[in-house]
């Protein structure tokens, strides 16, 4: 594992692609490699990593000292924000859907490992109600925002805009020229946008999207230079955003058996068990070579299995 220090986004990572060896994949004479984005670090780690480089480098150009952003009880990004604001020298400001969460803040964070960790990196907090937080973009609650915690950098939910884009782009190496198609899970679009801008021309980008409705298409289009490159396939987030299935799970805790790489259940697990699928049913021409990128997210597996628990379902193993 990477060591997270004050120079940490100034360093060009280069993660492994580690090669899959399944039988179905050898029935269909198709190779498919993981990028390791998940081993740059714990918390930040994969797209939140990307993501945030080129953001916090703009907001110390801009002499900020505070980064304010968005995210449910156990965001990801909410957590990488924390750490990589405390490594850098930020203070940070977490606005969370879900006012109730604030009403017994130590139960809270007892409760939920995400916003513990982030507590304890010095997120301070503000709980919203769901209402008030569809609103987060709007200049007035912007303007709340900034009377009450001061001037701050705004990262938007998901850390996705163009800077996050732009550190995106840096994902794919010249080593990845050989793969025909790049897959990766979608939350935001500001991942798959990245890979989209720099793939090859050769190259087939299809995403995953964890959440329900087609909405995705055109948020991605906002940030891409190609329209014939890529594809999404809405099939497989097995009910929307943060849900799942015993089926799920089994298949993630299968895979690590197998693989001995650990996938989450909100974005990494449902994208590959949506390849496997696909290949199983010839989507994939015979000699293909697919990239899947690994954007981490691991810390979250910490809340589905307190759920899990108290539901006496399996739980995944890590």
């Amino acid at each position: 594992m990477i060591t997270f220090d004050t120079s940490f986004f100034n360093q060009n990572f280069k993660t492994e692609n580690q090669q899959v060896f399944l039988s179905a994949l050898k029935e269909k004479n198709i190779e498919l490699y993981i990028k390791r984005e998940d081993e740059i670090h714990l918390f930040v780690s994969g797209n939140k990593f990307r993501k945030l480089k080129y953001n916090i480098e703009e907001a110390k150009n801009h002499q900020k000292d505070t980064l304010l952003t968005f995210g449910g009880a156990f965001s990801n990004h909410i957590v990488a924000t924390a750490v990589a604001g405390k490594s850098s020298g930020f203070s940070t400001v977490g606005i969370i859907r879900g006012e109730e969460l604030g009403i017994d803040i130590n139960k809270t964070l007892a409760k939920n490992a995400t916003l513990r960790e982030a507590s304890k990196n010095g997120m301070q907090f503000k709980f919203v109600s769901r209402s008030a937080y569809r609103n987060k973009t709007s200049e007035d609650f912007i303007n709340q925002l900034k009377n009450e915690f001061g001037d701050f950098y705004l990262v938007p939910e998901g850390g996705t805009n163009e800077l996050a884009i732009k550190g995106c782009e840096e994902i794919l190496t010249k080593e990845d020229e050989k793969f025909d198609y790049i897959c990766c899970a979608i939350g935001t679009g500001g991942t798959i946008s990245g890979l989209i801008n720099s793939a090859n021309a050769h190259q087939k980008i299809i995403g995953f999207p964890s959440l329900k409705g087609d909405f995705l298409q055109e948020e991605i289009n906002q940030f891409v230079k190609s329209n014939d490159n890529w594809s999404l396939q809405n099939e497989y987030h097995f009910g929307g955003y943060g849900k799942y299935n015993a089926e799920l799970i089994s298949f993630i805790n299968k895979f690590k058996e197998q693989v001995g790489i650990l996938l989450d259940p909100i974005y990494t697990g449902k994208m590959l068990f949506g390849i496997l699928d696909m290949i199983g049913k010839n989507q994939f021409s015979s000699n293909s070579k697919i990239l899947v990128i690994h954007t981490g997210g691991l810390q979250g597996i910490a809340g589905v299995n307190q759920k899990l628990k108290n539901k006496n379902q399996e739980l995944i193993k890590v």
